[in-house]
C-alpha cells in the first residue's frame, strides 16, 4: 500500500494536535508533505506556532510549516480560546518552538505542490476553517481538478451546532470558504460533529494515553484533561470529543466509518443560521450528492489505533 500524499491544513488547537500526531505516527498510510496554519481556534501568530510545537514534540522537525489566512474572507475572525485556552494548546507545559516556519505563504505552498505532483496526487485534510482552502481554490482554479481528495473536519447535520445553534465552529468561522469548497468539484468526505462527538476520550481512555509514559503520550492525556472541562459542562458528556483525529484516523483505517453521499450546501447570507451544513440527509432536493457526510465510527477500534499509533512517537 502506497502512503496518501497529503497536506494538513490546521488551526491548532489540542484535538488539531492530536490528528497532526497520529498523522506522523503513521508513515506507512500516511506522507505528511506539510503542515499549512490558519487562524481559528487561535490567531495565526499561535496557530503557526503550535504547529511547530506539536511537530517538536513528535520529534518529525524536518516537516515544512508555512503560515496562511489570518483572517476569514470577508468577515472579522472569531477564535475559541473559551473552549482551547489562551494559547490554543493550553493544558501540558510544552517549551517554545526552534523550528523556523517557512518562507513564503501557505496559499502558495498548496497551489505550487499539487501543480508540481502527478494529477490527483494530493489530498488536502483541513482541520479548521476552510480559508486557506478556498483562498488557493479563488487563485488557482486549475487545482480543483489535480486534487486526489479533501478529508475535513466540519459541520453537522443531526447535531446541528456548537457555536451557533445551527452551525459547527470551523464552517461558522469561514462560511464564504467553506462555501467555495463544497462547489468546487473537488472528492469531499466530511467528518461532522455527528460522528466526532462519538469519539469520547472517556477517563479509562485518556489513562491509556498516560501509561504510554512518553512525552506524547502524557502530553496528550494533559490536552484531553484540559479540552474535556468545556465538552463536560455543556454537553454532560463522559469527555472530550476528538474531532480532527477522525480525519486522519479515516485515511488510515477507513473501514472504521460509515457515512451517506449527499448533497452540502452552506448558509451564508442569514446571520441567524448562518454556517450551517445543509445537508440533504433524507434526499429530499434533487441536488447532486457533493460530499460523503460520515455518520457514525467504530469507537473502540478508533481508540485503539490511535493508542498504538501514539506510542510509535
Amino acid at each position: 500500500m502506497t502512503a496518501r500524499k497529503i497536506i494538513i491544513d490546521t488551526d491548532p488547537g489540542q484535538d488539531d494536535a492530536v490528528a497532526i500526531l497520529l498523522a506522523l505516527a503513521s508513515p506507512e498510510e500516511i506522507d505528511v508533505l506539510g503542515i499549512t496554519a490558519v487562524a481559528g481556534n487561535v490567531p495565526l501568530d499561535l496557530t503557526s506556532r503550535n504547529a511547530r510545537i506539536i511537530c517538536e514534540l513528535a520529534g518529525k522537525v524536518d516537516v515544512p510549516i508555512y503560515a496562511g489566512c489570518d483572517r476569514p474572507l470577508g468577515r472579522d475572525l472569531v477564535t475559541a480560546e473559551h473552549v482551547h485556552g489562551k494559547t490554543g494548546l493550553d493544558g501540558p507545559d510544552l517549551p517554545d518552538p526552534t523550528m523556523p516556519l517557512q518562507d513564503g505563504h501557505a496559499v502558495d505552498y498548496i497551489i505550487e505542490t499539487v501543480r508540481n505532483a502527478d494529477p490527483r496526487t494530493i489530498s488536502l485534510c483541513p482541520l479548521g476553517p476552510l480559508t486557506n482552502i478556498a483562498t488557493a481554490l479563488q487563485k488557482a482554479p486549475d487545482i480543483a481538478e489535480r486534487i486526489q481528495q479533501i478529508v475535513l473536519m466540519g459541520g453537522a447535520y443531526f447535531e446541528v451546532g456548537n457555536i451557533t445553534p445551527t452551525a459547527e465552529f470551523n464552517i461558522y468561522v469561514d462560511p464564504q470558504a467553506a462555501d467555495i469548497v463544497f462547489r468546487s468539484g473537488i472528492d469531499i468526505v466530511v467528518m461532522p460533529l455527528d460522528v466526532t462527538h462519538k469519539a469520547l476520550v472517556t477517563k479509562q481512555r485518556n489513562d491509556a494515553f498516560r501509561a504510554l509514559d512518553t512525552p506524547v503520550g502524557i502530553a496528550v492525556a494533559q490536552m484531553t484533561d484540559f479540552f474535556e472541562r468545556f465538552d463536560k459542562e455543556k454537553y454532560g458528556s463522559a469527555g472530550a470529543p476528538l474531532h480532527d483525529p477522525c480525519v486522519t484516523a479515516y485515511l488510515i483505517r477507513p473501514d472504521l466509518f460509515t457515512g451517506r453521499r449527499v448533497n452540502v450546501e452552506i448558509e451564508t447570507q442569514s446571520e441567524l443560521t448562518m454556517g450551517m451544513t445543509v445537508a440533504d440527509w433524507w434526499g429530499v432536493t434533487e441536488r447532486a450528492p457533493n460530499a460523503l457526510f460520515i455518520g457514525d465510527l467504530d469507537a473502540d477500534g478508533f481508540f485503539a489505533l490511535l493508542t498504538e499509533r501514539l506510542a510509535r512517537l
